[in-house]
C-alpha cells in the first residue's frame, strides 16, 4: 500500500496522514470549497476539491471520491469516522474498484450497523443484554403493551441509527404514545427508517466501551476499556482510559465479551464494543461501532499502540504482532473534545473566525487538531474542532495536566467547551470516580462557570491595573 486517500476532513484527516507519512505512505486529501485552505489539504501529497461545502455535496459523494482515487492510482481509502466510514455500499464500491477499504468487511458493517441485527448476531455468544424487545416496531399499541410488560421507565431507540437521534426515555404509561410518535418521526427524518425498539431504561448507567483489534487470520485482542459517561445530549464530551471503577475481574469479563462480539461478525481492523454498566457493575451489550472512534487516542496512550497504523497493517493482510497477554495498561489518559459550542448557553453551536488559537504544549499533552488561527469555523460539519488529550502515571496526574492544558489553550472569536472540560476535571464527583451518564443533568450549572470566569477576569484586570500603575510610576521618575 503506497498511496492512501483520506475520505475525511479536520483533525481525523490530519491524524491519519500523520501515521501514513510515518509509514512511508503517500496521501491524497479530498476537500470541499470551504476547506480549501485547511491543514489536512496542505499536509497531503496531493489534494482534490470534490464539491461545495455541504457534506452531501462533497464528503458524502462516494462515487466522486472513488473517481479521484482511481484517477490518482490510490491503493487504499481510509474513511476516518463519520461521513462514509460505516457505509457498506461505499465499502463494496471500493472493493469492486480494486481499492482497499481500510475498515472491516461489509458484512460486519451491515450487521453491526443495525442495533437489532447486532443483538441477534451476538445472542448465540451469551453476551448480557438489556431486557427488551428483540424486533423493530412501529405499531404504537403493540409497543405500549411490550413497554408495560418490561416495566417503566423504558427507552425507545431508533433501530437504524445513533448519536441520540430517535431516542426517548419514557417514565410512565401516560406519556408513552406521544414519546413513541416523536421517536418514530425523528428516526424517519434522521435515518429514513422509522422503526424503533424498546428496552428497559437503566437509570444511572455508566457508558464504557472496549477497543478491539482483529486481523484477517483469526486473531482478536482487546485494548481495554474507555470510560465515556460524561455526555451531553447522549453524545460524548469527555473520555478516559482506563475506567476508575472497573475491577480486574469485570475488566477481563468485558474484554472477553467484546472479543466474542467481534468474532460473531468476523470482524477485522479496529472497532469498538459499547456497553452500559449499572451501579453493581453488571454490564450489558449496547452496540458495536465498526470504525475508528473519536476517543481512540486514550487507548493508544495507555497501550503504546498506534491504532491507525494497525488499521493499515491489517488492511494490507498483516497479522497482529502481539497477543492479549502482551498487552498491559500503563498510566492513565484523559480526552476533552473541544467543540465549537457555548457551554454557558445550553451548548449551542458557536461559529465565527478564530482570532486567536494557541494550542497548549508540554509533557503529557497531546492535541489532535485540524484547524488553525485565522480560519473560520464552518457551520456545515460536526462542531468538534480538536481533541485535547493528557497522559499521566496516575488518574490524578492526568487530570491535573488537563486542567493546566485547558488554562493554556487560548481561543478567541468563538465559544468552546473548554470551560466545561475544566469544570468536570475540578468537580468532586468526577475526581472521586462517582459519576454516570447523568453527570451533566445532576451537576452542571453554567452559572458556576460564569462565576469562576468572572473571578478570573477580575484578578486579570487587577494585575493589569497594578502593572499599568507601576509602568506609570517608572515613567514619572526623574533622570
Amino acid at each position: 500500500m503506497k498511496k492512501i486517500l483520506v475520505a475525511n476532513r479536520g483533525e481525523i484527516a490530519v491524524r491519519i496522514m500523520t501515521t501514513a507519512k510515518k509509514m512511508g505512505i503517500k496521501t491524497v486529501a479530498v476537500y470541499s470549497t470551504v476547506d480549501r485552505n485547511a491543514p489536512h489539504v496542505r499536509m497531503a501529497d496531493e489534494a482534490v476539491c470534490i464539491g461545495e461545502a455541504p457534506s452531501n455535496q462533497s464528503y458524502l459523494l462516494g462515487d466522486k471520491i472513488l473517481e479521484v482515487a482511481k484517477s490518482l492510482n490510490v491503493d487504499g481509502i481510509h474513511p476516518g469516522y463519520g461521513f462514509l466510514s460505516e457505509n457498506s455500499n461505499f465499502a463494496i464500491a471500493c472493493q469492486k474498484a480494486g481499492i482497499t477499504f481500510i475498515g472491516p468487511d461489509t458484512h460486519a458493517i451491515e450487521v453491526m450497523g443495525n442495533k437489532l441485527a447486532a443483538k441477534e448476531t451476538v445472542k448465540a455468544y451469551h453476551i448480557p443484554m438489556v431486557p427488551g424487545l428483540d424486533e423493530a416496531i412501529t405499531d404504537v399499541a403493540k409497543a405500549k403493551q411490550v413497554a408495560k410488560e418490561i416495566g417503566f421507565p423504558i427507552l425507545i431507540k431508533a433501530a437504524a441509527g445513533g448519536g441520540g437521534k430517535g431516542m426517548r426515555v419514557v417514565e410512565n404509561e401516560g406519556e408513552f404514545e406521544s414519546q413513541m410518535q416523536r421517536a418514530i418521526s425523528e428516526a424517519t427524518n434522521a435515518f429514513g427508517d422509522g422503526s424503533v425498539f424498546i428496552e428497559k431504561y437503566i437509570g444511572s448507567p455508566r457508558h464504557i466501551e472496549i477497543q478491539v483489534l482483529a486481523d484477517n487470520h483469526g486473531h482478536v485482542v482487546h485494548l481495554f476499556e474507555r470510560e465515556c459517561s460524561i455526555q451531553r445530549r447522549h453524545q460524548k464530551v469527555i473520555e478516559e482510559a482506563p475506567s476508575a471503577v472497573l475491577t480486574p475481574e469485570v475488566r477481563k469479563a468485558m474484554g472477553e465479551a467484546a472479543i466474542k462480539v467481534a468474532k460473531s461478525c468476523d470482524y477485522s481492523g479496529a472497532g469498538t464494543v459499547e456497553f452500559l454498566i449499572d451501579e453493581n457493575l453488571n454490564f450489558y451489550f449496547l452496540e458495536m461501532n465498526t470504525r475508528l472512534q473519536v476517543e481512540h487516542p486514550v487507548s493508544e496512550l495507555i497501550t503504546g499502540l498506534d491504532l491507525v497504523e494497525w488499521q493499515i497493517r491489517v488492511a494490507r493482510g498483516e497479522k497482529l504482532a502481539f497477543t492479549q497477554d502482551d498487552l498491559k495498561i500503563k498510566g492513565h489518559a484523559m480526552e476533552v473534545r473541544v467543540y465549537a459550542e457555548d457551554p454557558l448557553n445550553d451548548f449551542l453551536p458557536s461559529v465565527g473566525n478564530l482570532e486567536q488559537y494557541k494550542l497548549p504544549v508540554g509533557p503529557g499533552i497531546r492535541v489532535d487538531n485540524g484547524i488553525e488561527e485565522g480560519m473560520d469555523v464552518p457551520i456545515y460539519y460536526d462542531p468538534m474542532l480538536t481533541k485535547l488529550i493528557t497522559y499521566g502515571e496516575t488518574r490524578e496526574e492526568a487530570i491535573e495536566i488537563m486542567i493546566k492544558a485547558i488554562d493554556e489553550f487560548k481561543v478567541k472569536g468563538i465559544s468552546t467547551t473548554l470551560p466545561f472540560g475544566k469544570f468536570v476535571m475540578k468537580h468532586e464527583a468526577f475526581r472521586d470516580g462517582n459519576f454516570d451518564t447523568n453527570f451533566v443533568k445532576k451537576y452542571y450549572n453554567a452559572e458556576l462557570i460564569k462565576e469562576e470566569y468572572k473571578d478570573e477576569a477580575e484578578v486579570a484586570a487587577f494585575v493589569a491595573l497594578q502593572k499599568y500603575l507601576e509602568d506609570q510610576k517608572q515613567l514619572r521618575l526623574p533622570n
